[in-house]
């Protein structure tokens, strides 16, 4: 029977991080973990919906047998089964990043048997998160130089407080991936931004693009 290895989620930032490396790792090696105090760092600690979310996810793909997956829990067992590619959907039900989520289960899905769809409900541009547009445009083109196909497509922005964005990412599976070193920055090419508004009046977006020409010129 495989060992379990038992994690303190106070360790470090003692945030939700741990958490979610220890969800990746379980589910690509297949080794049971136990976690307390997590996210004992936190002014509110234990799961909140958008860590619960992930843990649910994680439990679904694979066929985990899992005890403490609440909100407020601070203590969490996780044994994972074989993981299975396909169809999910999966709804924070809060603005939570979907992000995360999608980030702690791209592992697993790359060593799936098969495809995957995933639809992931929630927030898409979250402040302590990377947003909807780093994974598209920074982290899938790194991961594909590897080898691996992932794309996403984003259906419904989703913001603080209200949520309700959605986006949906298709994972093939990737047997082997080749490393690369990315010894140098390299020299900029070009320089440009985006905004993006929700429900706000319109003089918000003006300013906000406003002082990204002052800090630019």
């Amino acid at each position: 029977m495989t060992e379990w290895r038992e994690l303190d989620g106070a360790q470090g930032e003692g945030g939700g991080q741990i958490l979610r490396t220890a969800l990746s790792l379980s589910l690509c090696t297949g080794t049971p973990f136990r976690i307390r105090n997590i996210r004992g760092g936190r002014k509110r600690p234990g799961l909140m919906r958008q860590h619960l979310t992930a843990v649910e996810a994680a439990a679904e793909i694979c066929g985990a047998e899992v005890a403490g997956a609440r909100v407020g829990s601070q203590a969490l067992s996780f044994a994972p089964g074989r993981i299975r590619g396909g169809e999910y959907r999966f709804s924070i039900g809060t603005a939570g990043s979907c992000t995360l989520v999608f980030q702690t289960l791209l592992p697993a899905l790359l060593r799936a048997d098969r495809a995957s769809r995933v639809e992931l409900n929630g927030g898409t541009h979250n402040p302590m998160a990377p947003p909807f547009h780093f994974l598209e445009r920074a982290f899938l083109p790194l991961l594909r130089r590897m080898g691996a196909e992932v794309s996403l497509e984003l259906e419904r922005f989703g913001f603080y407080p209200a949520g309700s964005g959605r986006f949906v990412a298709q994972v093939a599976p990737a047997p082997s991936l080749v490393p690369f070193d990315l010894e140098g920055r390299g020299e900029p090419l070009r320089a440009y931004a985006e905004g993006f508004s929700a429900a706000l009046p319109i003089h918000i977006a003006h300013r906000e693009s406003g002082q990204l020409l002052i800090y630019g010129s």
